[in-house]
């Protein structure tokens, strides 16, 4: 493959620069499971997939302006009137035009930390600077450190939760405490990306009724199966709303994947089946690595989080070598998305060629 011999004269923007990369997990071409992207472990159902099918013959044609059909889908069921919903690629897409419409140059976005790795990149492009803040000693979101790095320059404030890559839930009285202890110009976008997994009771949408600051971002990736599609919806007040839709490009939603999405949508059953089976892995990876010594916490998500330390990298070779590809943060902890048992066997016999020992204690294996 010809590379050219010199780079073009023209340069970014300092902030793109200096953003992150995002990561990528290892050996995903020598693996036979992957257990690294948070993605169903189902496929989409025989209903979804025709839907899409019939649809690719209009695939000449562009869709509509704003999805207005799923738009229409998602109205009637949440009961939330169609001005204040959003939907465009990927809920990640969606949150990237709300801070472009709301911060940016000499402003400050609060996030957790860790959390999802997207977050600081998307801050970064549109000019804000990311203040991130530690999780607390459970690998949740601190309330009080958040609410504490609130300056005159905040302009918005992001709560991941269920949190990726930890997969712990704030209860719904920190949410509304965080909420209610900002100050009223400052947004606080909930990402719920994996609420339908959650184990407690997580939804924003009474709380964007009740208070105009909040939006909601939820995907059709996750518990609808859609990854590959991308598709996503924002739920918001109407003037937020109407706002991130003059920050985003027209179109979109393409045509497969509202039709996709509108099927998914419709398929309670098979969405109901995609986390039945999240729900059984999780479990199951759960009890097994606390068998060998490794406490993890409680996941509200898709996927379990090791707390392995300084052994992350370590693990993740491990897996690799077991063929089945996770993702490591260095220095703090393994995230294994599940529902696939064989690719959860593989991981805990990963775990196991390590010689973690059942009496090892958290402490001792993030040593």
């Amino acid at each position: 493959m010809h590379v050219p011999a010199a780079g073009p004269t023209a340069r970014p923007r300092r902030v793109v620069s200096d953003l992150p990369r995002y990561s990528r997990a290892a050996g995903l071409n020598e693996v036979r499971w992957r257990a690294s992207s948070n993605e169903s472990t189902v496929p989409p159902s025989p209903r979804v997939q025709q839907a899409i099918v019939e649809t690719a013959a209009q695939a000449h044609l562009y869709p509509s302006l704003q999805g207005d059909l799923l738009v229409a889908d998602l109205s009637a069921r949440l009961q939330v009137a169609p001005e204040q919903i959003v939907v465009g690629g990927g809920s990640l897409a969606l949150l990237q035009h709300t801070l472009a419409a709301y911060t940016g140059a000499e402003t400050e976005v609060v996030h957790a930390w860790r959390s999802y790795e997207a977050y600081p990149i998307l801050i970064g492009v549109v000019g804000a600077t990311p203040v991130p803040v530690a999780l607390d000693a459970t690998h949740t979101h601190d309330v009080d450190a958040m609410l504490a790095a609130i300056t005159w320059s905040t302009q918005a404030i992001i709560v991941c939760n269920p949190n990726n890559p930890t997969g712990t839930e704030l209860p719904r009285s920190e949410i509304e405490r965080l909420i209610t202890s900002v100050p009223a110009n400052v947004l606080v976008l909930l990402d719920e990306a994996y609420q339908e997994f959650a184990t407690t009771d997580i939804d924003g949408l009474s709380l964007v009724r009740q208070y105009p600051n909040v939006v909601v971002f939820r995907t059709f990736s996750k518990a609808y199966g859609l990854a590959g599609l991308r598709a996503g919806y924002m739920i918001a007040h109407p003037e937020v709303a109407d706002n991130v839709r003059a920050a985003a490009p027209p179109f979109g939603l393409s045509l497969l994947a509202e039709a996709g999405a509108r099927a998914a949508w419709a398929d309670t059953t098979h969405t109901k089946h995609i986390v039945d089976v999240v729900c059984d892995g999780r479990e199951y990876l759960r009890r097994e690595a606390a068998k060998r010594g490794l406490d993890t916490p409680v996941s509200g998500a898709n996927f379990v989080w090791l707390p392995v330390g300084s052994r992350a990298t370590e693990l993740q070779k491990a897996c690799v070598a077991h063929r089945v590809s996770v993702r490591a943060f260095d220095g703090e902890g393994v995230r294994v998305t599940v529902g696939d048992r064989d690719a959860e066997d593989a991981v805990l016999a990963a775990i196991d060629s390590l010689q973690w020992a059942a009496t090892s204690d958290t402490r001792s294996l993030a040593d």
